[in-house]
């Protein structure tokens, strides 16, 4: 099912306009990667040279990702992990970081993106002890992804699961009821399980931040910017683990954070009663 899925995006793929940036490849091209095209490293460049910590907010964000996947396998003791907005795959994937800290995890990557289902294979790299899925839904259609086969078969849903919307979010806007979106799939979720949020902010952003998102809104998907309250509204439903919901290099930091002050994203773990 997988393979098929797979096989039917690369079709889909050539029917895009690679013309057109897209913010997956723009953010692999932020983070070093590879998998970007000439429009995106163009739309990337003019946000670089508006903005030029872009790059330093994009590695704080994967790396909140990590500390967040570590800490819920390991201190939390979570072994089920669904992530929506999954994007091109970047090592260390979700996978990679809690099957490392426990191998019987099982991860199920939710994506729309016909981009990113044409790197899929790279996340359905398991451990034989634990499981990694691939399901081709949108955020906008929560009903679609928890009736799915792929979710259904790989997450139990009478124990606890970890649901992560990492950087995913911004790309929604207030006419996609973005925050009932959020609700209508942590509802879904049994007692005990989680819920990460990172997320853009204007709160702080640099002068020229207008030009960063002039630039998306030219690309395949705008850059919805919120402030600190908005963002606090995902966690509604939650209990939020300390330190809260804070700028990304402050959430429980391996080493005293640096360049906090050219972060402008937030980031936060809620606990469901």
């Amino acid at each position: 099912m997988i393979a098929d899925r797979v096989s039917a995006s690369e079709d889909t793929v050539r029917s895009l306009d690679l013309s057109v940036a897209h913010p997956a490849r723009m953010y692999d091209y932020y983070l070093g990667g590879k998998d970007h095209l000439p429009a995106d490293r163009e739309a990337a460049e003019k946000v670089v040279e508006a903005v030029p910590d872009v790059p330093v907010v994009a590695r704080a964000n994967r790396a909140f990702m990590v500390r967040a996947a570590r800490f819920l396998a390991g201190e939390c003791g979570i072994r089920q992990f669904l992530d929506v907005g999954t994007g091109i795959p970047t090592s260390p994937n979700l996978h990679e970081v809690v099957q490392g800290v426990a191998p019987e995890c099982r991860v199920v990557y939710t994506d729309n993106d016909p981009v990113v289902l044409t790197h899929a294979r790279a996340l359905l790299t398991s451990t034989p002890q634990g499981c990694t899925a691939y399901l081709d839904a949108d955020l906008r259609d929560p009903a679609l992804i928890l009736d799915a086969t792929e979710l259904r078969d790989a997450l139990d849903f009478h124990r606890p699961i970890a649901l992560f919307l990492v950087a995913v979010l911004h790309f929604l806007t207030d006419n996609d009821g973005a925050h009932a979106l959020v609700r209508s799939l942590v509802d879904a979720l049994p007692p005990g399980s989680f819920l990460v949020v990172s997320h853009a902010t204007g709160d702080l952003a640099p002068p020229r931040v207008g030009e960063v998102v002039d630039a998306y809104a030219s690309s395949s998907a705008p850059l919805v910017l919120r402030g600190l309250g908005d963002v606090c509204r995902f966690f509604a439903g939650t209990d939020v683990l300390d330190p809260g919901v804070v700028r990304l290099p402050l959430w429980k930091p391996d080493t005293p954070p640096a360049d906090v002050h050219t972060v402008w994203g937030y980031g936060g773990v809620g606990r469901k009663p």
